[in-house]
């Protein structure tokens, strides 16, 4: 007989999550992670005494009241709004593209200027298409905001972020661009934001209170592999086509590698978050952790900050996968290992590594109590 009802593996949102569910249905789970924390990539160090995103900048936000009353029922939240800035070659622009973005750029002051413009640039991207639909990432973009906004703010950055050129990107990377004629600069249109003012391993913590958890653990690496002796049913959140022992061929990804240092300032960049638009700069933005917790003459009480630049890379053996490569190729190949893992007896696939699919925590939070309700569905979400 299994010692436990579930072996999880991964200890991140969705794992922690999931587990957090069971054991408070009296269920015996344990969760098991290769790294030598929990948390998976919203884990954060402490350097200087300040809250560090070790794995990048991690903000939540939802619109989902279940799953936000569910965090806050386990730690408070601060009232952090994501804001970030943009910076081309010295010259600054409010994000997401709204009224500032355009007075910025054009120096309109009314919505239907701004929309008279884009408008007119948009229209110049349609009519050299001759009728054809977009092919492309830079077409796409082109149609959607015109040709300033696509140069400054977007070409150059996607194409550090992808490592691929905008016209070898195909066209549904790019679906829509939202474009907002009012002054604000709330990157995310959700009813709740913030940040755990005890910070994300608090988090955690509460999430993994009741479960027996193993840090430096690989799955594929220790006895847990032949996982029925163990429990009765497992929760995979590792790669999806690791699973498969790759069976069918290697999904892509993109990868993030972070230079993080102290500055000897109180203030270094105003702003928790300003992306570098310019292929001049070579990191695609620079994160001041600080600013995710401290607020007005807060920032001043700490004369010391820590910044992180981040550069994106392609994945390879031994990186942290980050963003799922959405082409053809390999949305054909994840979706036949999905077929198979929905055939797999007794597994629980979930989380942006096991469904190949980019996740913010919000919604990888609401798919552990979808797929927990999925198997015990006398467990009313309600009451959670």
């Amino acid at each position: 007989m299994p010692k436990y009802d579930y072996l999880i593996v991964g200890s991140g949102l969705f794992g922690a999550t999931f587990a957090h569910l069971a054991t408070r249905r009296g269920l015996r789970c344990l969760v098991i992670d290769k790294r030598p924390h929990a948390g998976g990539n919203v884990y954060q160090d402490t350097i200087e005494g300040i809250a560090v995103h070790t794995y990048g900048a991690h903000i939540f936000h939802t619109s989902d009241r279940t799953v936000w009353d569910f965090v806050c029922g386990l730690t408070p939240f601060n009232r952090f709004t994501n804001a970030p800035v943009a910076n081309f070659k010295g010259r600054l622009f409010n994000l997401p593209f709204n009224m500032n973005t355009f007075h910025q750029l054009w120096g309109v002051t009314t919505p239907a200027e701004a929309e008279a413009e884009i408008e007119r640039q948009k229209a110049e991207a349609v009519a050299r298409l001759e009728g054809r639909q977009p092919t492309n990432l830079e077409e796409q973009a082109l149609t959607l905001v015109g040709r300033d906004i696509y140069e400054i703010l977007i070409k150059e950055y996607t194409e550090k972020q992808w490592g691929r050129p905008c016209t070898a990107l195909p066209a549904f990377i790019i679906r829509r661009l939202p474009v907002r004629l009012v002054y604000d600069n709330n990157y995310f249109n959700n009813l709740y934001q913030g940040i755990p003012t005890e910070g994300y391993n608090a988090l955690i913590d509460r999430l993994l209170e009741g479960s027996d958890v193993q840090l430096a653990t690989d799955f594929f690496e220790s006895p847990y592999h032949d996982w029925r002796a163990t429990a009765r049913q497992l929760v995979y959140t590792g790669p999806l086509d690791r699973y498969f022992n790759y069976d069918l061929g290697r999904l892509d990804w993109r990868t993030v590698t972070f230079r993080t240092r102290v500055e000897d300032t109180p203030n270094y960049q105003g702003n928790a978050v300003v992306n570098y638009t310019s292929a001049e700069v070579p990191y695609t933005r620079v994160i001041e952790h600080k600013h995710f917790t401290c607020f007005g003459s807060e920032v001043y009480a700490n004369p010391r900050t820590v910044v992180s630049e981040e550069y994106s890379a392609e994945y390879h053996e031994g990186a942290e996968p980050y963003y799922p490569v959405n082409d053809a190729r390999n949305d054909a190949l994840a979706a036949a290992y999905r077929e198979r893992a929905e055939r797999e007896p007794d597994v629980v696939f979930g989380g942006r590594l096991a469904q190949y699919r980019y996740y913010d925590m919000a919604p990888v939070i609401a798919e552990a109590m979808h797929r927990f309700a999925e198997l015990h569905p006398d467990c009313a979400t309600t009451n959670i």
